[in-house]
């Protein structure tokens, strides 16, 4: 069902972009879509990072690819449909605020400080979008995240556990961003436009440099998003494990040895970034326990 799903969101958005690239040409919000969408680059990063393990069995690209098969088990092509998941909250959150605006007298706050008065709303909106998002994905079976720290996470323990503090938090980080660089001024030209006239380089390009703003800020965002959950990892504070494991088509991703302490039966993967680049060589050494919360022989 997601993976036709999709298919044809993906149909949809592309005869969408076509249609108004047409009519609109170098659209600010279209650039917007192609650079939420070039984040699919670092994705592999970011589902390493807060554990998210995908579903082996959906459509993926292939595992032995380099930069592919940093994520714990694959990584699927439903990730393109990132323009739908970054960009989307900012357009509510936009109508809010001018709808807020009308009804205030210009030297009101919205109106001196339409920006800072931008941020709570699409982290409100983006962080309720999130949460709706997410639960119905991992519910189904799309993805788990492996491990989360029990504190602000819902069902800590249960297969489709879910860090909501965390991540419904953390990802507005990128879709705070994409609203700002979207939000028109009373000149009507967006911040992102602004921004790349001041580099020499983009004046004679307009578009191309709007969209390099757009992708660079983004990149950052999306970056910052990925080191707050790495101070998670280095600090293991994710300490409860999706029991059982869900996938038996793949071996137990387990860097850190905790599904091994919880008793969940291995094999076990300790991931294609177990060395330096997670300040650990290889997997811990663990005497499993004769029963534990994951063992088959609990109770």
């Amino acid at each position: 069902m997601q993976e036709v799903g999709l298919a044809l969101a993906l149909i949809t958005l592309v005869a969408v972009i076509v249609f108004y690239w047409q009519r609109y040409p170098k659209h600010p919000v279209l650039l917007m879509v192609f650079a939420a969408t070039a984040l699919v680059w670092l994705d592999p990063v970011m589902n390493w990072a807060p554990y998210a393990v995908y579903n082996p069995q959906v459509t993926h690209w292939p595992e032995t690819w380099p930069l592919v098969s940093l994520s714990p088990t694959v990584e699927p092509f439903i990730v393109l449909g990132y323009a739908t998941f970054y960009v989307a909250p900012a357009f509510p959150a936009i109508w809010v605020l001018r709808r807020i605006q009308l009804r205030r007298p210009v030297d009101s706050f919205v109106w001196r400080h339409p920006l800072i008065s931008l941020v709570p709303m699409i982290f409100v909106i983006g962080f309720v979008y999130d949460l709706i998002l997410e639960i119905f994905c991992i519910r189904t079976g799309l993805y788990i995240y492996s491990q989360v720290i029990p504190f602000g996470s819902l069902w800590a323990g249960k297969p489709y556990q879910f860090p909501l503090l965390w991540e419904s938090s953390l990802v507005t980080l990128v879709m705070i961003p994409a609203g700002i660089l979207l939000y028109r001024d009373d000149t009507g030209r967006t911040n992102a436009e602004k921004l790349a006239r001041r580099v020499r380089a983009f004046r004679g390009r307009p578009a191309l440099g709007s969209f390099a703003v757009m992708f660079a800020i983004l990149n950052v965002a999306y970056l910052a998003y990925g080191a707050a959950y790495a101070v998670i990892r280095v600090t293991k504070s994710a300490t409860s494990v999706a029991c059982p494991w869900p996938y038996p088509e793949a071996k137990v991703y387990d860097p850190q040895g905790f599904y091994e302490r919880a008793g969940q039966p291995g094999p076990y993967f300790a991931g294609n970034w177990d060395g330096w680049q997670s300040l650990q060589s290889g997997r811990p050494h663990v005497k499993p326990p004769t029963s534990g919360r994951c063992s088959p022989n609990r109770g």
